[in-house]
């Protein structure tokens, strides 16, 4: 049965079944609402439900503490209005399946494949920095990975790829050859920085939750920002920080770029002059007094989950300037 989802103090308004979540409704019917794992972790999609009923596929553990349901997890029992924190409207993107080719594969640490795809002569692909694809494996199973190359680079995509030992993808991603194929599906993601905000920007990542950081900093770096930037990158040793080429280049094309290495390895961290421990302790060191307004977060969710609370409670960030990317692990349930 199709139920009508208003979007509160607008007159935009879209059907959505009610078998199928509010959110995919919302974006099937080009009502762009910020979102990222589409898993009920990452807590983008968050909104007020200001009228009618719906079902929860999961509930949210902050549900109770910000009065918001996670769209992506909502499903209509009736007509219903829906005020989520941002949104606009646009003409529902075009996803593409097509079939790349790998000409390079580069082991970037003993557990990241840098994984260099072309696709094919003469097609290239429109994406926002920060957006990510789906690898379509045998038996239409999918693996989703944040593209690290910016998207003035568009005949190309670059892979960030940790080995996971059983991955559907990972466990093989350090096999593949120059001349093997890929079937991909992209672009995917809603997470994007506004282009006239000029506050003090943080990124926080952990591992190869660098791959979408990279993308939009080298996006940022291309319209020569002049943006106040913060990048911390959390690692478990010095390998953990796999590429550090990008990061020379940023500190020269982006006048006001500071980074710091977070390291677990006591030993590592002094070699390298960062930070010992996690990020969000490393976040949390900055005190009340950092200027910074807008955060970019990606990594594991427990990682993401443990910056939030840095930046709200202790940071006084504002919701919506919270940005999070989540790598939600397989045995996720997904919606």
């Amino acid at each position: 049965m199709s139920h009508l989802i208003r979007i509160a103090d607008s007159e935009v308004s879209f059907p959505c079944e009610s078998d199928q979540s509010i959110l995919d409704a919302a974006l099937k019917a080009g009502v762009q609402i910020p979102y990222s794992c589409k898993k009920g972790v990452c807590g983008n999609c968050a909104a007020h439900i200001e009228k009618g009923e719906f079902q929860r596929t999961l509930i949210w553990p902050d549900a109770k503490l910000t009065g918001q349901e996670l769209l992506c997890q909502c499903r209509p029992q009736s007509d219903m209005v829906v005020k989520p924190p941002q949104w606009h409207q646009s003409i529902p993107a075009e996803t593409k399946r097509v079939q790349v080719k790998v000409y390079r594969n580069v082991a970037a640490a003993p557990d990241v494949s840098l994984l260099h795809l072309r696709l094919p002569a003469g097609q290239r692909i429109k994406f926002r920095a920060g957006q990510y694809l789906n690898i379509v494996l045998p038996g239409e199973q999918r693996r989703s990975y944040s593209m690290a190359n910016p998207p003035h680079e568009s005949d190309s995509i670059q892979l960030h790829v940790r080995h996971v030992e059983g991955g559907l993808f990972s466990g093989i991603a350090h096999q593949l050859k120059p001349g093997d194929f890929l079937d991909v599906e992209l672009p995917f993601g809603q997470v994007q920085l506004s282009q006239d905000d000029q506050s003090h920007l943080l990124c926080v990542c952990g591992g190869t939750g660098f791959a979408p950081v990279k993308s939009l900093l080298d996006d940022l770096a291309k319209y020569k920002s002049q943006r106040q930037i913060t990048l911390l990158w959390g690692a478990k040793d010095a390998a953990g920080l796999y590429m550090l080429d990008p990061i020379a280049r940023w500190k020269k094309s982006l006048p006001h770029f500071k980074f710091q290495a977070v390291v677990e390895t006591e030993s590592d961290a002094l070699t390298l002059g960062a930070f010992h421990g996690r990020v969000d302790v490393a976040l949390f060191a900055m005190g009340s007094e950092s200027t910074v307004k807008e955060v970019y977060c990606c990594g594991s969710p427990n990682m993401v989950a443990a910056v939030k609370k840095v930046c709200l409670n202790d940071l006084s960030i504002q919701a919506d300037k919270l940005h999070a990317d989540v790598f939600v692990t397989r045995h996720v349930t997904s919606t």
